[in-house]
């Protein structure tokens, strides 16, 4: 499976940011900086050009250091959240777990949704590697094992 693999007999997925995501990322970032230098005559052109920048490069270090999402087996799941906190929850606290899609403006959104009671967590298929729905199906198997 994309994106999602099995490792080991435990039966360990893993699903994680593309890694063509962080690349782009810092080439981004290099052009931002780039270009407030270059183009920006006032400091606050060049500020403005230095924190997007610094922000870019700071989303892609961190999907290099923390490049898995989301990792799953029979006990529950680990998701990194925020900028990098990973936060591991055992299959008795997930209530759900489901592709949430919408359409809006003539776009479609898929994202996969972990309901855990009184939060919802959200993972794109950037997030994941794979579409949502695929994320998902492998899953289904864990969760109910779990519960």
């Amino acid at each position: 499976m994309a994106g999602g693999n099995a490792a080991g007999d435990g039966r360990v997925l893993e699903w994680r940011v593309q890694r063509k995501l962080p690349v782009v990322k810092l080439a981004a970032a290099a052009v931002f900086a780039l270009l407030g230098l270059a183009v920006a005559s006032d400091l606050v052109g060049r500020s403005l050009a230095a924190v997007a920048a610094a922000g870019l490069g700071a989303y892609a270090v961190r999907d290099l250091v923390f490049p898995v999402r989301l990792r799953a087996d029979a006990e529950g799941v680990t998701l990194v959240t925020g900028v990098a906190r990973r936060r591991r929850l055992p299959w008795s606290q997930v209530d759900r777990v489901r592709v949430d899609e919408r359409h809006r403006l003539g776009l479609r959104t898929e994202l996969l949704e972990i309901d855990i009671g009184d939060e919802l967590l959200f993972l794109s298929e950037r997030d994941l590697g794979v579409p949502p729905a695929e994320a998902l199906a492998a899953l289904a198997p864990l969760s109910r094992s779990g519960h």
